[in-house]
């Protein structure tokens, strides 16, 4: 292998680490271990880097990123600092390795601490790079810039072209026609508190014809209506994919007259509505269903808290009502479905969820975890059921379908994770030759780390070993949920995928003219383009998250917390704190005196000298050392490793 090279991630291991892939070497290449050596790993699987090799043994390499490839950017976003010959921009984007230098013509007014887009210019042959300011996005020091930061590095399309906008401001309400008329029925919304968008409503009631059995209805916002395929409010939401939810702010894939408006099913007012109706047997089985277009009324928005409490003994003026006529009956249909999804064996991971609570100021009050509530899988459950019933329905109708697809994991990440579970007395994935994995083989490994220290990391790593969900119109079932075939149907606002599916419903069931064009759009293409953007909001959203924590912590610089190893890599150890979950570094070099050799297999650090080992899953003391909100990133130093010295005795 060369000193200098350029590698394509492939993959991420079981400690987070990233697998690469050398670029124009000949030959049967050698395995590469990609290292960032500060903060997160910083570059998403098909992005390439050039780094320096080093040799780890016979088979493998390590590569150590030295700069991002494409050549140098286009643009970048950065913070602005002020100098006497003009100024500096420091790039939020953790893969720049490198400030940039703008000269005082050209910093547009920028003032320092000011966030910044500038164009990159030629690069001289000594020194930084140069950049011309083209945009001053905001003052950094406000909290609300992190969305900004997030918007704007990760490419989130946020003004619509006015061709668009104009589609949604002649939009207008629907008569009943030759719709079902649905309004009579009590649906009802049952959301967040802080839900910026209704666009499923439910109602259940004991079927009258099967004793023991339900019908259900999901009503779903009839966006298909209003965004007919290829217009400029189409391909305006095709080009985003999806929503983009932050903290303080949503990135919405429809303009606000149609996802806040007409398509919001808001108490009292009609809205036009795609349902399906879900006869479900005693044992949570979906005997049948049927789809209808509708005209619905939404007899009131409700909470997932509110909900509870009245199911639980403590309805509210809004609640009373409609607990005998709609909850009732909907926690019924929940506990049948409940019953079929543990018969099927789904996979049952338990990731704590954390939200970010914001103050008027746009500051982070708290951050806590969010609760999981009963009312939160009645909604879950159903949405399933009306998923599965849209996506045998398109099969029957022989309708293109964009499924929601969730492969079999990858048999080396299973390994792996095998291993590891045996190394802390957790039995592993013991299969027989031959045996196909299954999601309640992960249920098991997860029943026996329930009450374990080990328990949030087994979840955390069972998650890891599995494959990407993605849109794809070949049908791969759904692993985790234990499903021949799934596709999106539920929130038709938010995601394409769900409006492509609703689009083949009408027109398979000649519902209108405003289903699928006759030439069928490449759904192969749309599904991989739909993939990325639900990966790059993704990205977008746990970035803005990572700066708003970082803010949040950083007036705690050099206080103490317990945490645990959640990767062990060459760089040094990943930890998660206990009391907020934010994730950090403890950078290899910071470790107690010693030359520390990365056993990947065991997933451990081990001191040559001192045989001192750090293993993945260890409980740690650690010391907040630096938190950066321009790139999001925490680095701790280790206090004490809480196992090994509370055996014996503090000097």
């Amino acid at each position: 292998m060369p000193e200098i090279g350029i590698v394509e991630i492939i993959g991420i291991d079981l400690d987070g680490e990233m697998q690469g892939r050398p670029i124009g070497l000949p030959g049967n290449p050698p395995d590469i271990v990609v290292i960032a050596e500060r903060g997160a790993p910083a570059l998403g699987i098909g992005e390439r880097a050039v780094v320096r090799f080093s040799r780890i043994d016979a088979h493998r390499y390590e590569a150590r990123i030295v700069r991002a490839v494409g050549g140098a950017p286009d643009r970048v976003i950065g913070i602005y600092r002020a100098g006497r010959e003009g100024g500096r921009i420091e790039p939020t984007d953790r893969k720049l390795r490198t400030e940039f230098r703008v000269a005082a013509d050209d910093a547009k007014g920028a003032a320092p601490g000011e966030i910044v887009l500038a164009e990159v210019l030629a690069q001289p042959r000594m020194g930084l790079p140069e950049a011309r300011v083209v945009e001053r996005i905001g003052d950094s020091a406000n909290p609300r810039a992190f969305s900004v930061i997030a918007i704007h590095s990760h490419g989130i399309p946020v003004p619509f072209p006015k061709s668009a906008l104009d589609i949604a401001a002649r939009a207008k309400p629907i008569a009943l026609g030759d719709r079902a008329d649905l309004r009579d029925i009590p649906l009802v919304t049952i959301d967040g508190a802080d839900a910026r968008d209704f666009d499923d409503a439910v109602w259940a009631a004991p079927d009258p014809e099967r004793e023991g059995s339900w019908h259900a209805l999901v009503a779903i916002a009839d966006v298909a209506h209003y965004v007919r395929a290829g217009d400029a409010l189409d391909t305006a939401a095709r080009e985003r994919g999806n929503s983009v939810y932050f903290p303080d702010r949503v990135v919405p894939m429809l303009p606000e007259a149609l996802s806040n408006e007409l398509c919001s099913l808001k108490p009292g007012v009609d809205r036009a509505c795609m349902a399906v109706d879900l006869w479900i047997d005693a044992e949570g089985r979906l005997a049948r269903h049927r789809f209808r277009r509708g005209l619905m009324r939404s007899a009131a928005r409700l909470t997932y808290d509110e909900v509870q409490a009245a199911i639980d003994g403590q309805p509210n003026e809004k609640t009373a009502p409609l607990l005998e006529r709609a909850l009732r009956p909907l926690y019924g249909v929940y506990r049948a479905l409940e019953r079929a999804r543990a018969a099927r064996g789904t996979l049952d991971l338990d990731i704590p969820e954390r939200r970010i609570l914001l103050d008027a100021s746009g500051r982070i009050a708290r951050i806590e975890p969010r609760e999981r509530l009963e009312s939160h899988k009645l909604i879950e459950e159903l949405m399933i059921a009306a998923n599965v019933s849209a996506a045998e329905t398109l099969e029957r109708l022989k309708q293109p379908c964009m499924y929601r697809v969730h492969d079999s994991p990858d048999p080396e990440k299973l390994a792996a994770l095998s291993r590891f579970l045996d190394g802390i007395g957790i039995h592993g994935l013991t299969l027989a030759k031959g045996q196909v994995v299954r999601p309640h083989h992960f249920n098991a490994i997860l029943r026996r780390a329930k009450g374990t220290p080990y328990e949030r990391l087994v979840n955390a790593l069972v998650l890891r070993s599995q494959a990407q969900a993605e849109y794809n119109p070949e049908n791969l079932g759904h692993f985790g949920l234990s499903l021949r075939r799934y596709a999106h149907f539920t929130s038709p606002i938010r995601r394409y995928a769900d409006l492509l599916v609703h689009r083949a419903l009408i027109s398979g069931h000649r519902f209108g003219t405003d289903g699928l064009p006759h030439a069928h759009e490449d759904f192969k293409a749309v599904g991989a383009h739909i993939s990325l953007t639900e990966r790059r909001a993704a990205a977008a959203e746990r970035s803005a998250a990572d700066r708003y924590t970082a803010a949040y912590l950083a007036e705690r610089v050099g206080a103490e917390f317990t945490a645990r190893i959640n990767g062990v890599t060459r760089a040094g150890l990943f930890v998660t704190l206990d009391e907020t979950g934010a994730d950090g570094l403890i950078p290899i070099r910071t470790l107690p005196g010693d030359y520390y050799a990365h056993d990947e297999v065991r997933h451990r650090l081990t001191g040559r000298r001192s045989g001192r080992a750090y293993v993945l899953g260890d409980p740690l003391r650690v010391r907040l050392a630096e938190a950066d909100t321009v790139t999001g990133s925490l680095l701790f130093s280790i206090i004490e490793d809480i196992r090994r010295e509370s055996k014996r005795p503090r000097r």
